[in-house]
């Protein structure tokens, strides 16, 4: 497992929600927490490692001595409140930042992992954390949300990254979108 470059695409399909849940799943979550401490993140999307399922987890603090490892399952996000500018990173877009515009407060549901139901009004970077990952599940980068003259700054990085992708994808390194989409649909059968 290991956490996918930008542009692949993965990152751009709409994650199914999940409807079942079994150990091999358990071990890929315990994956996805090494490869996004490792990584020094705060959240990492399913998607960003391949798997097409609507899940992502969070640990404010980056650090499995420290903070809170939340798995969210099919989660949703409704009533928003407030509206705050601030900069964000992405872990499929390593080095790359912007500014994002996000509602301040939100209202999450979803699953544990445990089968238990949450529901907490997030708000501060929890809430734009979710956003960002439950973003990420719908197929949306951050940079999509940035604005006009912003995406201007990054283009020259993002050139870089589609250049970089194009490159491994010829040489193949990377599969290939039939490929994918294979694996999108073995994953999909399996779980959703």
């Amino acid at each position: 497992m290991r956490i996918v470059p930008y542009p692949h695409p993965v990152l751009r399909h709409v994650s199914k929600p999940i409807k079942r849940f079994d150990a091999d799943l358990r071990e890929k979550i315990r994956q996805m927490f090494d490869l996004m401490y490792e990584a020094e993140g705060v959240g990492l999307a399913a998607n960003q490692v391949d798997l097409p399922l609507r899940l992502f987890i969070v640990n404010l603090k980056a650090d499995p001595k420290k903070g809170e490892e939340f798995v969210f399952l099919n989660p949703v996000i409704t009533r928003p409140k407030g509206n705050a500018e601030q900069e964000e990173g992405c872990l499929s877009l390593p080095g790359v930042r912007g500014k994002v515009k996000r509602p301040e407060k939100v209202l999450l549901t979803a699953y544990m992992s445990n089968g238990k139901e949450y529901e907490a009004e997030v708000d501060g970077l929890m809430a734009r954390v979710v956003q960002h990952e439950l973003d990420h599940l719908d197929g949306v980068l951050f940079p999509d949300r940035m604005s006009d003259t912003a995406k201007a700054d990054i283009a020259e990085e993002i050139e870089e990254f589609e250049f970089d992708f194009l490159s491994r994808r010829n040489s193949g390194e990377l599969p290939s979108d039939a490929e994918i989409a294979a694996q999108i649909a073995e994953w999909e059968t399996k779980y959703c």
